[in-house]
């Protein structure tokens, strides 16, 4: 009979950390949101972090990309020569 190994039980350790954590942040967005049918919902289904993802993503869009930051638009590109 073969067990998991060594490298087996540091990724089911690594997933199970992840998904814990996962639950948290989106509890804890819920909560502070006073949504409180995302926050049952996210409690009671365990989907292995699929569920949270998708309301951390798409409901909080806590993961998007931030807007670019664009520069000031140069009113005069002639340079002014004030000394004469």
């Amino acid at each position: 009979m073969m067990g998991i190994g060594g490298l087996g039980i540091v990724l089911v350790l690594v997933f199970v950390a992840t998904v814990i954590a996962l639950k948290g942040y989106s509890l804890w967005y819920a909560a502070k949101r006073d949504e409180k049918w995302w926050f049952i919902a996210l409690l009671i289904i365990n989907t292995a972090g699929i569920l949270e993802l998708i309301y951390l993503i798409f409901i909080v869009k806590k993961w998007h990309k931030k807007d670019t930051v664009s520069l000031p638009s140069e009113t005069n590109s002639t340079p002014t020569n004030t000394t004469t």
